[in-house]
């Protein structure tokens, strides 16, 4: 391939090489009956989609996606671009669903020991519906019927996770996947948008303000190049899949993926 890798077409090389490694080391990584639960979270462009497909398809993980297919077509609305057109009017309808399908993918029988997810019902309300309802687009009315509905199902389901994974991606770059993936519902997309959504994460993950971690953070560098950034994965394999000790002990593991 000629050019420099992007995160769009990647190098099928690279995914296929380190993954042959990965795959030799993770036969011992899942001999014990514990189910774990590992989330990845970050701003939109990412590189979450990266991270997932890297651990795709490897021995004792379920990789679970975010679910914009649904989003997409609520019975023939696409309530995710209607968001996007006019959050004022949309936000809490997409909200409101986000939520259900966050429930659904975390509650859906886990076919795996590991099970690595797009996204939580956390992230969707600490920092996409805190910023709808800080910038002014969602009511102190409709906020508050999003809040008691989140906190009745954080209370009465079972959405533990056992570990965050953060890519802490700078805006510029996230802007700059997102128009390089050229989804129609993004092409609207600012940077002020993309770092309001990067300071709503660090407060939440880094800064640990205003909203409780409902599990342990592992933060990663999002800001890598493909290959170095396929290479951060392998090397801090076991920390992600939680086959260290320091990922297990609660609070923040910050990685210096240099």
């Amino acid at each position: 391939m000629k050019g420099p890798l992007t995160f769009l077409s990647g190098s099928r090389y690279l995914f296929r090489r380190l993954r042959n490694n990965l795959h030799i080391r993770s036969r011992t990584y899942h001999n014990n009956n514990k189910m774990t639960n590992i989330v990845v979270e970050g701003n939109i462009g990412s590189g979450k989609t990266t991270f997932l497909e890297y651990f795709n398809n490897m021995p004792g993980i379920q990789v679970v996606e975010e679910p914009i297919d649904s989003w997409r077509n609520v019975k023939g609305h696409n309530v995710f671009g209607l968001m996007y057109q006019d959050a004022t009017r949309w936000s809490l309808t997409f909200q409101t669903y986000v939520q259900l399908t966050m429930v659904q993918m975390r509650t859906r029988k886990q076919t795996h020991p590991t099970r690595l997810m797009e996204r939580s019902i956390y992230s969707a309300k600490y920092c996409f519906v805190e910023n709808l309802y800080r910038s002014g687009k969602m009511p102190d009315c409709e906020y508050a019927v999003l809040t008691e509905w989140f906190d009745w199902l954080i209370s009465n389901i079972d959405l533990k996770m056992d570990l965050m994974v953060y890519l802490r991606t700078s805006p510029e770059n996230c802007l700059k996947r997102i128009k390089e993936r050229h989804r129609s519902e993004e092409t609207g997309i600012s940077l002020q948008y993309l770092q309001v959504l990067d300071k709503l994460h660090d407060e939440w993950l880094i800064e640990n303000k205003y909203f409780p971690l409902p599990s342990p953070v592992l933060v990663l560098d999002g800001n890598l190049e493909l290959p170095e950034m396929l290479k951060m994965f392998e090397k801090n394999c076991d920390k992600i899949l939680m086959q260290n000790n320091d990922s297990r002990n609660g609070g923040r593991v910050q990685v210096n993926s240099k």
